[in-house]
Order: C-alpha cells, then sequence, then structure tokens
C-alpha cells in the first residue's frame, strides 16, 4: 500500500527483516539488491598492515610525527610540499601499490562485482588494493586519487609513474624530478584544497540515485564531500555501515549539518553491523553463501 502525506503519494522507505548480518544477506540473495554502491576508507586496509589515519597512537597521522610536521595534515598539504616534499616521498614509499596485500574486505568488493550486483566502488585510499583484489578499474571511483599517474604541480605535464617510483626510492628523489620537469612532481593523489576528480562527481551524480543498497566500509565519514554520498541514495535503497564505530549518524557531533545522515534505530533503512571489517564481511559471505569463491 502507497503512503501518502497530506494526499500525496509517497515514496516507500526500505526496510529489513532482521537489522543483523543475516537481513543484510537476505536483501541481496532475494534479488531486492541488485544494484549496490559501496563506499570505503581507510579501515578496509588495517588488517593489510597500512595505518589508518586517525586512530591515536596508531593512525598514520600519529606517526608522520616524526617526519617533523607542523600538524599531521601538513603531508598532503599542497603548500607545505611545495617547501619541504621529503615527507610526502616518504610516505609514498611506504603505501607505494605493491607493497600490502588486498585484504577479505577487498576481495568481497571483486566478488560483488563477479556476481553481477555492485555498481561501484567509492574509494577514499589511495593504496589501490581494490584494483589489486581484481576490481577493475571502470567499477572504481577512486575520490582521492592513487598512484596510477602523476604530475609537475607547476606546468601539469604528466610524468612516468615508473619514473617517479624511481625517485621515492632514490635519497632526495624529488631533487632529480624537479630539475627534469621544471617543477616537483607528485602522484595524482587529491591534497587539501585540490579539486577531487571529475568522475567522482559524474559517478556520484548518476550512480547514488540508482543503487539500491549503499554498503560504507571503514571510514569514520569526517572528509567531505565523500562523507556527505550517503544522503545520495533514494529513500528506497537500503544502508549498512559495516565499522568499528558509529559514523555519519543524523546530527550526531561532527557530521556538519546534514539531515541525511544514518539512523541506526532497529527500524528503517539503516544498519549497523560493528566490528572488524574483515570478520564482519567474512560473516555476510558465509550468510550469502560465497565463502569458496571468496
Amino acid at each position: 500500500m502507497t503512503r501518502t502525506y497530506a494526499g500525496v503519494p509517497q515514496p516507500e522507505v526500505a526496510s529489513f527483516d532482521s537489522y543483523d548480518v543475516s537481513g543484510v544477506a537476505e536483501k541481496i540473495k532475494s534479488g531486492e539488491a541488485k544494484k549496490i554502491v559501496v563506499m570505503v576508507g581507510a579501515g578496509i586496509s588495517c588488517n593489510a598492515g597500512i595505518p589508518d589515519f586517525r586512530t591515536p597512537g596508531t593512525g598514520l597521522y600519529d606517526n608522520l610525527q616524526a617526519y617533523n610536521l607542523p600538524y599531521p595534515e601538513a603531508v598532503f598539504d599542497l603548500s607545505f610540499f611545495a617547501s619541504n616534499p621529503e615527507p610526502f616521498y616518504r610516505l609514498c614509499k611506504e603505501l607505494w601499490p605493491g607493497n600490502y596485500k588486498p585484504t577479505i574486505t577487498h576481495r568481497f568488493l571483486s566478488l560483488l562485482h563477479k556476481k553481477g550486483v555492485l555498481m561501484r566502488c567509492f574509494t577514499q585510499n589511495i593504496d589501490s588494493l581494490e584494483s589489486q583484489a581484481g576490481l577493475p578499474i571502470e567499477k572504481l571511483v577512486a575520490a582521492h586519487g592513487n598512484f596510477d599517474s602523476a604530475r609537475c604541480i607547476s606546468t601539469g605535464k604528466p610524468v612516468p609513474i615508473d619514473e617517479v617510483k624511481e625517485a621515492v626510492n632514490a635519497t632526495k628523489g624529488w631533487e632529480i624530478l624537479r630539475k627534469k620537469y621544471g617543477g616537483l612532481v607528485k602522484p595524482d593523489i587529491v591534497f587539501f584544497g585540490e579539486q577531487l576528480p571529475d568522475r567522482f562527481f559524474s559517478c556520484a551524480a548518476t550512480d547514488f540515485p540508482e543503487c539500491d543498497m549503499l554498503i560504507v566500509i571503514g571510514t569514520s565519514l569526517v572528509v567531505q564531500p565523500f562523507a556527505s554520498l550517503i544522503g545520495y541514495p533514494p529513500a528506497t535503497a537500503c544502508r549498512v555501515l559495516i565499522n568499528m564505530d558509529r559514523a555519519g549518524e543524523a546530527n550526531s557531533a561532527g557530521w556538519q549539518g546534514f539531515t541525511q545522515g544514518f539512523e541506526f534505530t532497529g527500524k528503517g533503512r539503516d544498519v549497523f553491523l560493528q566490528g572488524d571489517c574483515d570478520k564482519v564481511v567474512t560473516a555476510l559471505v558465509r550468510e550469502l553463501g560465497w565463502e569458496e569463491e571468496l
């Protein structure tokens, strides 16, 4: 029966049979969720050995203090990079693709694609582990860029990524590239104040209105505009958060006034599956009967 308000038909709001792993799996198994958008953050790479950014004591920002940064986020600040590129190059050496292996969660993303139910994966991560797990590049939106390409920040001229890798592993390799290309060179990783890739906005505009399930994994949902994407799916789409802690809740502290945040009330379209990403995903895969394929 269609709901009405003041005589005007209202869209049906999604719900789960149960607000747990079984309820999420049933949506997928039944075919109700066949246009799934996934949003992922640093939490899905922690089990690969890559620290997240903000966990006190172990997060990447805390660890970067060894580089004598004026503040942790300075490593992704263009002005600071222009004056001292060495910390960013050290970070690149640490995070360069090939140093780490994909996790269960990364493989789950690829499996969703193989099952024909993944519309797109939007990632905040720059480690390229989604691609290493087998997710095709057309199914991935790297919101904050990655190590697939590089350019000179002064001229905008593309620089072969293999040359950048060599420079990252050399002593003051950034100086070698600067002399060769007429300015500092960095991989196409989005720094604070830089515009996100055009593909982020174009895919968000087409994918989210069409999705019937949003799965958010391993992110604190504090960085905009990425975080605001959880408000883009229609009311008919279910939303799932897999995380150690609650995040992105409506009207919660730090949610910056967005009204389409999660509402984990045990009813409606939102469900929170708390725990380690890989452990929760493993349980979900088991419920789906996909264990052998993972």
